[in-house]
């Protein structure tokens, strides 16, 4: 089952995706910008933190090239029961997200999303491939190719200077 995980893809903008209402979305529409990929949950001990500090981010760069693409995952306990328009609604509201938060997706096993095989396959983390948690979040540089990998207990705030980096601002 090893080969479930090689991947042909050599940028995330090869990949297409649903939105909170499973619509096609294709993400070369990305191209061109840094982004910060997360499997989010609205029940997590996590989700207060990373939600606060993921908005801050994007509001602070994202008029410099900055994007957050949010996937709701109900792989780990759970944790995000709704639906993905729930999910959507969730974040927006709650958390003033204005960055885009996608279809509910599988991270882990054979029916993980194709664009998180991509990202596992790309950069490993301390379980190998899979995702240990709600909040694995993947910095991706403008031409789609991963450039870092951090675990759910990272504060989106403390890769700041990654960010800046990706995007040129020194």
């Amino acid at each position: 089952m090893g080969a479930s995980q090689s991947v042909s893809e050599k940028s995330i903008h090869e990949f297409r995706v649903k939105d909170y209402k499973a619509k096609d979305v294709d993400l070369s529409v990305y191209k061109g910008k840094v982004l910060l990929v997360v499997n989010v949950a609205s029940k997590c001990g996590l989700t207060d933190s990373n939600y606060i500090q993921l908005t801050e981010l994007y509001n602070k760069y994202k008029d410099k090239g900055f994007e957050i693409l949010a996937f709701p995952c109900n792989q780990f306990l759970k944790q995000e029961p709704g639906s993905s328009e729930q999910a959507q609604e969730f974040a927006c509201t709650r958390y003033k997200a204005e960055y885009p938060i996608f279809h509910k997706v599988r991270v882990n096993g054979p029916d993980a999303a194709p664009v998180y095989k991509f990202l596992k396959a790309h950069k490993s983390g301390f379980l190998g491939s899979r995702i240990k948690w709600n909040f694995t979040k993947f910095l991706v540089d403008k031409e789609g190719t991963v450039l870092a990998r951090y675990g759910p207990t990272t504060a989106p705030l403390t890769i700041e200077a990654d960010i800046q980096k990706a995007l040129g601002d020194k």
